[in-house]
């Protein structure tokens, strides 16, 4: 069996606005209407071939990929949280630590959350492949992926010998220029670093051991003092910050002896900016890929996206357009590259548009922000069936509630009772309350906020389901 390892980090600033840190692309549905990671955890969803994946994410998003998850019908095997982002070797080996502990023989399938493949049969042909010499063999086999062009945004790795499709790696090549990508596509024997590994847990382990040696030392620290929260794995803050923060491609592969390359053409792309997204995305006569409420004229060679906001645009080609409800980005396609140098900026100068979208994700679902002025803020709220708020109570702001669709169960105070679409309830400030969907589908809500102060943290909890 292979155990899938998939690592859910990383904040595509790249295709920022719709990916932001707190709410990062492989969260979002790009090309169907499942998420990126809900893609990757059905491409590996054969319990002939896979045994229920690992996987790792960040803290902050851990209960969005725990119900992510649950709607596609996959049970991890556990859910990893990294209290910060330490690059991949750090979560590679702690769930090869957490593999070892098991009495299954599982071959480890370290994988990104973030990438498509459109042949999944040759995908899931060449995990078999690779776990079968895994088995056997001391190795580390990496699926080199088939270039198709003189892509200058991916590593290379140049196989020892070119006329085989499992073979030694000579070296790995970081991302080149142009004319070195064309080069290595005219000399053959060049693959893109897909960013798949598949190895057994000693082997890995084995190599981060002896090639970053200050990082298995760390993480064996770290590992021995891990506890359980709910349904995740936490481990202690202060001794995970001293883990170093490096790639497992740094760490690893291209020191390691015992690397093999499994050459694939899978259809496969890391989605790693808006000109990838274009060139994915299905396009109309006239080259433009568009998503949302569009209207184009005498324009060409666009990808236009936006998430409610009419768009409309005249006599422009080659140009990125994406609209969410807080924020818009304007590019030359040739120039998406640097969109993560704006999200730089915007990090640095507080800018809540950097983390945040307008929609912000709970464990219970989603509320988003519509109107907000001096005295009040109005919310969209959606609970999703079967979940419920926090019991809290505020001390400078009062809420209204008014349902729009579904059930809504209210505690306030001493008082329980039931909402109805169409019904109202009113929190004053003090009262302690709390809010359940009561229902079998999405409780849908409108809540006004009125108060001098209106912001997230005031919250004082007494009992919530999330251990928060």
């Amino acid at each position: 069996m292979i155990c899938p390892v998939i690592l859910c980090g990383g904040s595509g600033t790249r295709l920022w606005p719709l990916s932001r840190s707190h709410h990062p692309k492989q969260l979002l549905s790009l090309f169907s209407e499942k998420s990126l990671l809900q893609e990757t955890l059905l491409r590996v969803a054969d319990r002939t071939i896979f045994s229920p994946p690992i996987l790792v994410c960040n803290n902050e998003y851990r209960f969005i990929i725990a119900e992510q998850a649950r709607e596609v019908g996959i049970e991890p095997r556990a859910i990893l949280l990294e209290p910060a982002g330490r690059n991949t070797t750090a979560p590679a080996a702690l769930a090869a630590m957490l593999m070892q502990e098991s009495t299954e023989p599982d071959v480890m399938l370290i994988m990104p959350s973030d990438h498509q493949v459109n042949d999944e049969y040759s995908f899931r042909k060449a995990c078999r492949q690779a776990s079968e010499v895994c088995h056997e063999k001391n190795v580390i086999v990496t699926l080199g992926i088939q270039p198709t062009q003189a892509h200058t945004g991916y590593g290379y790795i140049k196989a020892a010998e070119d006329t085989v499709a499992l073979s030694g790696v000579d070296r790995f090549f970081e991302k080149p220029d142009k004319a070195t990508a064309q080069s290595y596509l005219d000399e053959g024997g060049y693959y893109w670093n897909s960013g798949m590994f598949i190895c057994r847990p000693d082997t890995l382990l084995e190599g981060v051991a002896t090639h970053a040696a200050e990082v298995f030392s760390a993480c064996t620290s770290v590992f021995d003092r891990r506890y359980s929260d709910l349904d995740f794995l936490r481990f202690d803050e202060g001794l995970f910050a001293q883990i170093p923060k490096i790639s497992l491609d740094y760490a690893v592969m291209e020191h390691a002896h015992n690397l093999m390359v499994l050459s694939v053409d899978m259809g496969w792309s890391d989605v790693g900016s808006w000109e990838r997204l274009w060139s994915l995305s299905p396009k109309d006569d006239l080259g433009n890929a568009q998503h949302g409420d569009i209207i184009l004229q005498d324009s060409t060679n666009n990808y236009i996206h936006s998430e409610g906001t009419l768009v409309a645009v005249n006599g422009l080609s080659d140009i990125v357009v994406a609209a969410t409800k807080d924020a818009v980005l304007v590019s030359d396609r040739s120039s998406v590259d640097a969109v993560g140098n704006i999200v730089a900026r915007l990090a640095d100068s507080g800018r809540e548009e950097e983390a945040q979208s307008s929609r912000q994700y709970r464990p219970w679902g989603w509320f988003e922000t519509v109107d907000i002025d001096i005295g009040f803020k109005v919310k969209r709220i959606v609970v999703n069936p079967g979940k419920k708020l926090s019991l809290q109570r505020h001390s400078k702001r009062a809420e209204h509630w008014v349902v729009v669709d579904g059930t809504a169960r209210v505690v306030r105070d001493d008082e329980t009772f039931e909402l109805q679409a169409n019904q109202s309830t009113y929190i004053a400030i003090g009262q302690k309350h709390r809010l359940e969907n009561a229902g079998q589908s999405p409780l849908q809500m409108i809540e006004v906020q009125t108060g001098l102060y209106l912001e997230e943290d005031d919250i004082e909890r007494f009992d919530d389901d999330f251990g928060r």
